[in-house]
């Protein structure tokens, strides 16, 4: 019996050699695990906020470029806080879940991850501070997760 090769009586490889996780040599995509994991944490932290006081984000939008950003946010998102805060809890559990799924639910996550952050960078300079070096980083690691052979 041949353990590789394709023959009538092999074996499948084992997941450790087939890169069943989508990157080279078989490892499970850290990066990806790590993003999909932060954002499952977030959701939680969302989840806390919304319980304890949901006027927190009150000021989130204060230094917005654009007076349509803090206006809209004042007017919507500060009307039913508890209830935009739980959509947003809701948004970043899809997105890190995608993101762990992995195969073709994670170009969705990684898509949805990386123009989250470009959206916040809407809400002033200070969001750009951790946008621009967390875009950097998310672009390249989906860029590396996608460009990974597919699983066997």
């Amino acid at each position: 019996m041949h353990i590789e090769g394709g023959g009538p009586t092999s074996l499948p490889a084992s997941p450790s050699t087939t890169g069943r996780t989508g990157t080279p040599g078989g490892r499970p995509s850290l990066g990806r695990h790590l993003v999909g994991g932060f954002y499952l944490v977030m959701g939680g932290v969302h989840l806390g906020i919304v319980t304890v006081d949901p006027q927190t984000y009150d000021a989130f939008a204060d230094h917005a470029f654009l007076p349509f950003v803090h206006d809209g946010w004042q007017q919507i998102v500060m009307a039913e806080p508890a209830f935009w805060g739980l959509c947003l809890m809701a948004c970043e559990i899809v997105l890190g879940t995608l993101l762990l799924v992995g195969g073709a639910a994670a170009r969705w996550g990684w898509t949805g991850v990386i123009t989250f952050h470009v959206l916040l960078m809407l809400f002033g300079f200070g969001f750009w501070i951790w946008c621009l070096p967390a875009l950097a980083l998310l672009v390249w690691l989906a860029r590396r997760d996608l460009a990974a052979p597919a699983a066997a």
